[in-house]
C-alpha cells in the first residue's frame, strides 16, 4: 500500500522563465505541493542538491548555462542522486534532441503548454518510484523470476532494472545488443521468464533479436517486452509481425510495465 501522497513530494524546479516558473508552481501548489526550491540554472540546482535530495527534479530543456540532457546525465552519473526521479517541461519538438532525455529514464516529457492531468499523473508515477509496491503474481514466485534486459543505454538499463527491482524482481541480467542478448541468453538454456528490450542498438537492434528468439532459436513462448522510444509506425509495424508480446513507449510509467508485467507472465 502507498502511503506517500502528491502533497508529500519534495521538488527542484529548474526554469529560467519567471512567467514559466510561476504557472509551474500554480499547478504544483494545485495539488497540494508546497516543499519546492526554485532555481533558473543547472549550476543553482547543482548547488541546492548539495544539502538536499529531493523526490523529483523538474527542468526546462534550456537552461542559461546547461541543457536538460547535460543536467540530468550528471544527476543520473552521481551515485548519491543516480535514483532521484527526473521530468522534462519543455517546448522543445525535435525527436534527436529529446532522444537522450528519453534514453536517461525520466518519469515524463511534458509540453509546453501541459495539461494539468498529465502533470498529476506524472506525479502519481513518480511517487510509484519512491514508494514502489511488489507486484503479485498468482503462477510465479516473484523472487524466482528471471528477466533479460537489453538496451545499449546505460541509464535506460538502470532505471529499467529499478523497476523491476521495486515490484521484488531481482534475478535481473543485462545486455548493451541484441548480439550479447543472444548469447546470454543461448548461454544460460534459454531460462529466463521475461525479455525487456529496446529497439535501435548497435550490432543488432531489438527487431533482429526478436527474429532470432522466435525463428533461429525456435522459441515462441517467452515473453518479450519492447521498451522504445521509436515512432516509426512501420517498423513497429514489423516488431509485431516478428513475434513481439507488448510494446510500451520511453519514458513509462512505472504502473504501465506493472500492468504489462501482469498480462505477460500470468498469460504463459
Amino acid at each position: 500500500m502507498t502511503y506517500l501522497s502528491i502533497s508529500d513530494l519534495s521538488i527542484v524546479l529548474i526554469e529560467p522563465s519567471v512567467t514559466q516558473l510561476k504557472i509551474i508552481l500554480n499547478h504544483l501548489h494545485e495539488e497540494g505541493v508546497v516543499n519546492i526550491q526554485g532555481v533558473s540554472s543547472g549550476e543553482q540546482a547543482m548547488a541546492v542538491l548539495e544539502n538536499y535530495q529531493p523526490d523529483l527534479i523538474i527542468s526546462s530543456m534550456y537552461l542559461p548555462d546547461m541543457t536538460a540532457t547535460e543536467l540530468f546525465s550528471s544527476i543520473k552519473n552521481s551515485h548519491q542522486f543516480e535514483n532521484t526521479v527526473c521530468m522534462l517541461i519543455s517546448s522543445e519538438t525535435n525527436l534527436a534532441a529529446l532522444e537522450p532525455i528519453r534514453q536517461s529514464g525520466v518519469v515524463a516529457i511534458l509540453p509546453k503548454p501541459f495539461s494539468h492531468s498529465d502533470l498529476k499523473r506524472a506525479l502519481r508515477a513518480t511517487i510509484e518510484l519512491v514508494e514502489p509496491e511488489e507486484i503479485h503474481l498468482d503462477s510465479y514466485d516473484i523472487e524466482s523470476i528471471r528477466v533479460l534486459v537489453v538496451d545499449d543505454s546505460i541509464m535506460s538499463l538502470k532505471h529499467i532494472t529499478r523497476i523491476l527491482n521495486n515490484m521484488g524482481i531481482t534475478h535481473v541480467s543485462t545486455a548493451r545488443n541484441g548480439k550479447e542478448a543472444l548469447q546470454i541468453f543461448s548461454d544460460n538454456n534459454e531460462s529466463f521468464d521475461l525479455i525487456v528490450t529496446d529497439y535501435n542498438m548497435p550490432e543488432m537492434d531489438g527487431e533482429a533479436l526478436i527474429k532470432s528468439i522466435r525463428d533461429t532459436l525456435d522459441n515462441r513462448f517467452v515473453p518479450i517486452l519492447m521498451v522504445t522510444s521509436e515512432a516509426n509506425e512501420k517498423r513497429l509495424s514489423r516488431v509485431q509481425q516478428a513475434g513481439v508480446s507488448a510494446i510500451c513507449d520511453k519514458p513509462f510509467e512505472p504502473m504501465n510495465i506493472r500492468e504489462m508485467l501482469f498480462r505477460l507472465l500470468e498469460q504463459h
